[in-house]
């Protein structure tokens, strides 16, 4: 089964916790702290592997976690980093923030890498609290929470040409005609439901990929039919070759099916149309082809695009080395296109203050409990160590630091109040 769209959920490793250890060796009384630094998390890299072509081992597997660091030790011992989780997919695939639809990053070379979350650093151990005033300090953090993100995959096939055209106009034939592709091929509409691939090889040693892909329907853009899948496989073409039947067999206007491709693709992403594309008049070997042609030649003339149109048969082969001379030699010229949803970062923004994060906010539940919400003030308290009175002392001192005790007040907290962070709940003093 081709599977080109999948979503994942991904977390990267949490970072191990520090520890309160202190040196106890004999003929060495009161030896100090020595408690150990708590390993990295794994962090979440995306890489290339080129001998996978769908993204069906997502479609049963949809959640990926790193490892956690490993605790710190005795005898100031750090804890063991995790191991990196890699997650593996094919060349072509993009990466895109499933609840932003942002743009992550977009693998197309074999040695392409992103790391997509990085794993939580380790808590530190109680050697690093030390100080004049408290030489034996109890203090350690926690290590940092890792990350969560859920992200969408797309697959969207490397291929320097692709077929477009109404089901049926003969693209399929054409591709097992001039590559050694066999793609199914038969006398009914959506024929083709994947991309299909294959090499064109010239005499001259120059050569392309070429791709067969689902026949477009009126309303493709919208999602209608198959061609919404189809349209995200064209993105990355370089050359466009339209096919059209002259064949007149079905009672179509060949002239009307080539304005209507052409307004599914700019409805998708008005920059396929700046692609070169050669319109391509397919089953000249019909009775009424050549007609039909003269016909359309004579409408297409004052198109504004004004492709060059070339008459095939992958039948008798008329016209297939002009077609394939002609579309190595516009590929040529052609640069790569990129993927147009790239969000371009002007690097000469100013960031205000106003702009960022507030670092935390007070709500009231049902039970009358103040509730402190937020990354960062959540991300404090999940790297304290809520075993030990000095670390919740400290944890106290860097709330009133952030101005917590003074919001608090203003929203009308009172003395014995209680107040919650994440799971744990304490009482107000004022």
């Amino acid at each position: 089964m081709f599977v080109d769209q999948v979503k994942i959920n991904i977390k990267s490793g949490k970072g191990g916790n520090g520890i309160v250890a202190f040196r106890r060796e004999k003929y060495v009384p009161n030896g100090g702290p020595a408690g150990g630094d708590g390993g990295r998390g794994g962090n979440i890299i995306f890489g290339v592997d080129t001998g996978m072509n769908t993204l069906m081992d997502f479609r049963y597997k949809r959640k990926f976690a790193a490892k956690n660091g490993a605790d710190g030790g005795n005898k100031r011992m750090t804890g063991k980093s995790a191991d990196d989780l890699y997650i593996y997919l094919p060349e072509g695939t993009s990466v895109y923030n499933d609840d932003t639809n942002q743009l992550l990053f977009d693998l197309v070379n074999p040695d392409d890498e992103y790391v997509a979350l990085k794993g939580g650093r380790g808590g530190r151990g109680n050697t690093h609290f030390a100080s004049a005033k408290n030489s034996a300090p109890e203090i350690a953090e926690n290590g940092e929470p890792g990350e969560e993100l859920n992200v969408r995959l797309e697959l969207k096939v490397l291929a320097d040409v692709g077929l477009v055209g109404f089901p049926s106009v003969g693209k399929s034939t054409l591709l097992s005609t001039i590559t050694s592709s066999k793609p199914k091929v038969a006398e009914y509409h959506f024929t083709t439901l994947v991309p299909n691939l294959g090499m064109v090889r010239l005499d001259d040693g120059r050569d392309f990929v070429i791709a067969d892909l689902p026949g477009l329907i009126e309303g493709a853009s919208s999602g209608i039919g198959l061609g919404f899948q189809f349209l995200r496989h064209v993105e990355r073409t370089c050359v466009i070759l339209h096919l059209v039947d002259m064949s007149g067999q079905e009672g179509r206007d060949p002239y009307v099916d080539y304005q209507k491709i052409n307004e599914e693709l700019a409805k998708y992403d008005e920059n396929l149309l700046k692609r070169p594309q050669i319109v391509v008049a397919t089953k000249m070997d019909m009775p009424d082809a050549e007609e039909n042609l003269e016909e359309f030649k004579k409408q297409i003339k004052d198109d504004e695009l004004a492709h060059e149109v070339l008459a095939i048969s992958s039948v008798t082969h008329a016209g297939l080395t002009e077609l394939i001379s002609k579309t190595s030699d516009l590929l040529e010229t052609t640069p790569k296109f990129p993927i147009t949803d790239v969000e371009e970062v002007d690097e000469e923004v100013q960031y205000n203050a106003s702009d960022e994060e507030a670092p935390f906010t007070i709500s009231r539940d049902e039970d009358d409990v103040w509730v402190l919400s937020g990354n960062k003030i959540e991300r404090l308290f999940q790297m304290t160590d809520t075993t030990h009175d000095q670390s919740m002392l400290r944890f106290a001192r860097q709330l009133k630091g952030m101005g917590v005790d003074e919001a608090l007040r203003e929203a009308g907290a009172k003395d014995g109040d209680l107040v919650a962070i994440l799971d744990f709940t304490f009482t107000f003093v004022d």
